[in-house]
């Protein structure tokens, strides 16, 4: 059963469709805090709210997703770039089979945070819809920009928005 709910979430996220009932959250609101296990070690759990007084980008990603295997190279750039600044990126991986976020992640490395939501729990109440879907929250929680989907050039958009956000008090 598990595995015919992979595939249907994976056609749902392939085709845009909207995989839940939960109302996607908006620009202006206070990410909802979460507790998630990592993904190299279940007993291991994270809190967003643990990164409060950082600029995060939180990062909702598969290993199936195509336009993933563009942003993760990309991603790692910039957190390595800005992250002794207060810059951290919480990528939150939604394969029910943790062995396919590995193989994933040898192909694509990643230095910065990987947390599992394999139920997907987390990805309802924050409304994903397409894959990768990404917010950046600011230092006080707020959510600030929320992107959907993920192409090459979006990364100086991106970049823009989060050097603002580290130079606000």
């Amino acid at each position: 059963m598990k595995f015919l709910h992979a595939n249907a979430l994976a056609i749902a996220f392939t085709l845009g469709l909207s995989t839940s009932s939960a109302q996607a959250l908006e620009k202006g609101e206070v990410a909802p805090d979460f507790s998630l296990p990592s993904l190299s070690s279940a007993q291991q759990m994270t809190n967003l709210s643990q990164y409060r007084g950082k600029v995060i980008y939180l990062d909702f990603w598969a290993s199936w997703c195509a336009p993933c295997r563009t942003s993760f190279p990309l991603l790692e750039t910039l957190y390595r770039q800005y992250k002794d600044q207060g810059f951290m990126i919480v990528a939150v991986n939604m394969d029910e089979n943790p062995k396919a976020a590995h193989r994933f992640l040898k192909t694509y490395p990643a230095s910065f945070d990987i947390l599992r939501d394999a139920e997907g729990q987390w990805a309802d109440r924050y409304g994903i819809e397409t894959m990768p879907t990404s917010f950046i929250i600011d230092k006080k929680g707020v959510i600030r920009h929320i992107h959907n989907g993920f192409a090459k050039a979006d990364i100086a958009d991106i970049e823009t928005t989060v050097k603002h956000l580290l130079a606000e008090k």
